[in-house]
């Protein structure tokens, strides 16, 4: 379990309840969106709301402590922030596995920000398909 607190002192944010208990709720379940988010705030503090999550979400997104997944067609996920990684996304369940950032494929993606003169801060590198369960259902 990370040290939320600092975790939030270090991006300059409080270090609220609302915030610690979300940041729980999404290092729980992995990756998930705001109505999962919150089905899970609401187990252990009831009174939230949850335009509260939201909210705080979105503020915790600003200020890089978490990352937003985006799934077509679908809400989007979020996770917390970690090393950078890749995201494999099913476009039918919406279920999202995370995959190590191969250094040749973090190289052409250096290289294609140099050759458009482009400051590259940070990347998202996110793959849409079908797991393998979902293939086996559309098989069938």
């Amino acid at each position: 379990m990370k040290n939320y607190a600092e975790l939030l002192k270090e991006h300059g944010l409080k270090a609220t309840f609302q915030r610690m208990t979300i940041l729980s709720a999404i290092e729980e379940l992995g990756h998930a969106n705001v109505d999962e988010i919150y089905e899970k705030v609401r187990q252990s503090h009831p009174t939230l709301s949850l335009a509260t999550v939201y909210k705080n979400i979105i503020t915790m997104v600003e200020e890089g402590v978490l990352v937003e997944v985006p799934i077509v067609g679908k809400k989007s996920k979020y996770e917390l922030k970690k090393e950078e990684h890749l995201h494999l996304v099913c476009i039918e369940c919406g279920s999202v596995v995370d995959r190590k950032l191969d250094e040749d494929l973090a190289e052409d993606t250096r290289k294609v920000a140099d050759s458009s003169s482009f400051a590259l801060r940070e990347r998202q590198l996110n793959l849409y398909g079908l797991c393998s369960e979902c293939q086996v259902s559309k098989a069938s």
